[in-house]
């Protein structure tokens, strides 16, 4: 049984099924059918792709793999058993001779007056998909706008967490905000030029990474256009915009949170010892005192043993290569193979920054601009699972073709607040509140 379809459940599903070969019945218990290519999401919230390209079918490429429909609530671990409710609301149980725990994270809270309110996180497809929308109507409304400072307001959009997230998700928004701008009639004859701010508290961008990739980033972002305010923060949220520590009141209509991630709150509920709120696991990614029960990916703290007395960052590369080592692992508690303890040096990270601009480090050899855009998406397109031409055909038709700037209304904003247990799903009326 696994738990979670990320990028750890994934992997280890599919190495699993390709190792029982039909001895063994595997489950997926996962909120919805697909597994979803994270990385790649800003570029859905930007017109870039479409949601589909990122979304990988689970019972389409995961032969031998039995798909349960559902969001896990609670394990009893004596009777080895995982309670679950399914989309239309029903509980249901699946007993397990062996589980692994891959449930990955949701939002990061910080206790910021107003943002639970009016901020809006970037974990899920409906998220991507509202903000989309979100931002393609703020600059039709600006347009249609007579009043200077309505349309300064809903043409400024507050971005907090400089991370991989947040400064993705600004490179490619000012992009996306511009090319909505140039077929505006209201904005291109005279009207203000869409204005991005990315704040972070840190004192540099991507905080986590080389410093090389960092400054590339901060050059990249700044000639774009973006005023980017390192050592800045949130103080308080409102309906009319953002007041930040310094003093100083942004007026937007668009507050975009990507502060970081925290584990997903099952992992609270389960008992069991935890660092950071992350399940603690050992180097064999086993539960101690939990015999057959494996976790791994952002919901468990996996000791880094090339670092040592640190645990593995919270990262698709290292989840993706752990959930290959748990489907090994419960391979060797049936008799199949020997255990192997988990070690992963970072082979390099990257950034897409739009267009053809990117910051990359692979194999820790420093990359700008346009080389680096390539090799970032060559990369994506092979850890793609599936959907690689799909994905290559949107990449060529944005290129040649003016960017779709439409509404679908879809998804709501009271459908994705920000404190959702679940941004893989929307809300809907006469469904659970988070």
């Amino acid at each position: 049984m696994i738990v979670g379809a990320g990028f750890a459940g994934y992997e280890c599903a599919r190495t699993l099924s390709r190792q029982a070969k039909g001895a063994a019945e595997i489950v997926l218990l996962n909120p919805h059918d697909y597994f979803l290519y994270v990385p790649l999401l800003p570029e859905v919230a930007t017109g870039i792709l479409e949601p589909r390209r990122i979304s990988v079918s689970l019972t389409g490429t995961l032969p031998g793999v039995r798909l349960v429909l559902g969001a896990a609530h609670d394990v009893d671990f004596e009777a080895r058993q995982v309670h679950y409710t399914d989309p239309e609301e029903r509980k249901g149980s699946l007993p397990y001779d062996r589980l692994v725990l891959t449930v990955g994270s949701v939002n990061k809270l910080l206790p910021v007056p107003g943002v639970a309110e009016h901020a809006h996180g970037f974990r899920g497809m409906p998220e991507a998909l509202f903000l989309r929308d979100h931002i393609t109507r703020q600059i039709e409304l600006a347009g249609a706008a007579e009043d200077a400072a309505e349309r300064s307001a809903r043409t400024t959009f507050v971005v907090v967490g400089a991370g991989y997230t947040g400064t993705e998700v600004t490179a490619q928004g000012v992009r996306f905000t511009d090319a909505l701008a140039r077929q505006n009639t209201g904005l291109r004859d005279g009207g203000p030029r869409p204005r991005w701010l990315l704040l972070d508290i840190a004192d540099r961008l991507l905080p986590e990474l080389d410093e090389r990739l960092s400054r590339t980033a901060d050059r990249v972002l700044r000639a774009q256009g973006v005023d980017v305010r390192t050592g800045t923060s949130v103080k308080e949220a409102t309906q009319d915009g953002v007041l930040l520590d310094d003093g100083e009141f942004v007026a937007s209509r668009s507050l975009i949170w990507c502060v970081g991630v925290r584990p997903d709150p099952l992992v609270d509920s389960l008992g069991l010892p935890t660092d950071k709120g992350r399940l603690c696991v050992d180097e064999f990614l086993n539960v101690p005192g939990r015999p057959g029960v494996f976790a791994c990916g952002d919901a468990a703290a996996v000791p880094d043993l090339t670092r040592p007395g640190e645990v593995t960052p919270m990262t698709a590369q290292h989840a993706q290569r752990q959930g290959k080592v748990a489907a090994r692992n419960v391979a060797a508690s049936c008799g199949q193979g020997a255990p192997r303890a988990y070690r992963h040096h970072d082979l390099g990270f990257m950034v897409d920054l739009g267009g053809l601009q990117a910051a990359a480090n692979p194999l820790h050899f420093p990359l700008s601009g346009p080389l680096a855009g390539l090799v970032t998406r060559g990369y994506h397109l092979m850890a793609m699972p599936d959907n690689r031409v799909r994905v290559a055909a949107d990449w060529l038709l944005d290129a040649v073709l003016p960017r779709q700037g439409v509404q679908l209304g879809l998804v709501s904003s009271w459908s994705v607040p920000l404190d959702t247990e679940s941004p893989e799903v929307a809300r809907v009326p006469g469904g659970p509140t988070a």
